[in-house]
């Protein structure tokens, strides 16, 4: 069993029970998934783009992603109906508490000047959202490897149904956030 899914079962479940009252254990909020992704503009021209993108996802998730496409031609942008605009990854069970884990103890402190996260990146149901904006952060990625430094968006979906709630859970896992009041 993943370390942070054990403490979340033993620990974290009995604290967020405690501090908010539930009734029932199924009310206690928990991790759904997390989705990650990223849009390459220029992979419309040119598709060795896409498949580095594709494989540089496959080595930090460890799970091959899925190519997104457009859904409306659009002159200004040069694209056309169909064309692959993107990658995406949605984690799971298991792969999903791995990277957590990473990105939080590993990842997260890497970033150059890094003093935390913002608590304000919750949507107002509990989900939070990240974006990063450089993937040599992660430590399975050789910079001499990369030929274009590329951000993503990650989504850590949850159950809880506040904000509040998210906060308490995420901080629970050890994630660093700054600006806490």
């Amino acid at each position: 069993m993943n370390p942070l899914k054990a403490i979340y079962e033993e620990k974290i479940s009995q604290e967020l029970k405690q501090k908010f009252k539930y009734k029932n254990i199924h009310q206690i909020p928990k991790l759904v998934k997390i989705n990650i992704n990223r849009g390459i503009g220029e992979a419309s021209q040119n598709t060795k783009i896409l498949d580095k993108n594709i494989e540089e996802f496959k080595t930090i998730m460890g799970q091959k992603p899925i190519v997104t496409h457009t859904k409306k031609s659009i002159a200004g942008f040069k694209v056309r109906e169909n064309m692959p605009i993107g990658v995406k990854v949605t984690l799971r069970r298991e792969k999903m508490y791995d990277f957590l884990n990473k990105l939080i103890n590993l990842s997260l402190p890497r970033i150059r000047d890094f003093r935390g996260i913002s608590a304000k990146q919750f949507d107002g149901r509990g989900n939070y959202n990240l974006g990063l904006k450089e993937q040599i952060i992660f430590p399975e990625i050789s910079y001499d490897e990369i030929d274009k430094v590329r951000g993503m968006n990650i989504t850590i979906v949850t159950t809880a149904k506040t904000d509040e709630e998210g906060l308490a859970l995420l901080k629970a896992f050890g994630m660093p956030f700054t600006g806490l009041y």
